[in-house]
């Protein structure tokens, strides 16, 4: 027959063209070094003295092994809590640092502001508002030594200056009235009051309500009797006395 039949491949042959890595050998293990395979047995003898060295140098000093596990104890379980803000003045704790608290500042006092601690205090104001119905010098052959400044009974009579009180009561002549004695030794005085509203001895200012109109004493109406002195005790013009002091005679007049 003109076909030839192709001879079987041998077992473990590859087709033509086909590239395959071949197996790498098995590794031998390579023998211990002569001195060292002398010495092991000598070496595996002695593991049991070696061991009861350790145990005896373990029981002198009171060493103990640790055990392989240590207990497992159940603990309690863990609830979640809200953060907790620090505290500014909570120190940083450090380990191995010395932790040194922060001072806390003192809260400080403050005193309350009202309009009378920060507004300017007046040297002097009008005593009294009204109409002047006589003024200071001669009247009906005598001198008139204050000045009368007509209201109703019961109008506020101020201090005209700031000053201690040296007389408040009775008085001859004004039925009831009030003498102070100002910081630069000038006195006034507020007679014909009705009622007085201060002491003996009483620390007033410039503008603090004293007495009140009234009609007491040698009086022909409702007014006050307003009169000033110099520090050496004379009588002087309560409108220019005041006007020393920045009250303008205008502010008299005022109701």
């Amino acid at each position: 027959m003109g076909s030839q039949l192709a001879a079987p491949a041998a077992a473990g042959a590859h087709p033509a063209g086909a590239s395959h890595d071949a197996p790498a050998p098995a590794s031998t293990p390579m023998p211990l070094p002569a001195a060292v395979a002398a010495a092991l047995p000598a070496a595996v003898a002695a593991l049991p003295e070696v061991g009861a060295t350790v145990d005896r140098f373990a029981a002198e000093h009171h060493l103990h092994p640790a055990p392989d596990h240590a207990p497992v104890t159940e603990s309690a379980p863990v609830t979640e809590q809200a953060p907790v803000p620090s505290s500014p003045s909570s120190p940083e704790i450090i380990p191995g640092k010395e932790t040194v608290a922060a001072p806390v500042a003192a809260a400080a006092t403050v005193p309350p502001i009202t309009a009378s601690s920060w507004l300017p205090q007046p040297l002097a104001v009008a005593p009294v508002a009204g109409t002047v119905t006589s003024p200071f010098g001669p009247r009906w052959g005598t001198t008139h030594a204050g000045l009368d400044i007509a209201n109703s009974i019961g109008t506020p009579v101020y201090a005209a200056a700031g000053g201690t009180v040296t007389d408040s009561g009775p008085a001859s002549g004004f039925g009831l009235w009030v003498q102070i004695r100002h910081d630069d030794g000038s006195t006034s005085t507020y007679g014909h009051i009705n009622e007085t509203l201060v002491s003996v001895g009483q620390q007033v200012q410039a503008g603090e309500q004293i007495a009140t109109v009234g009609n007491r004493g040698e009086s022909t109406g409702p007014h006050l009797h307003f009169e000033t002195t110099n520090p050496d005790g004379t009588k002087v013009d309560p409108i220019q006395w005041l006007a020393a002091r920045g009250v303008a005679q205008t502010d008299l007049s005022r109701t």
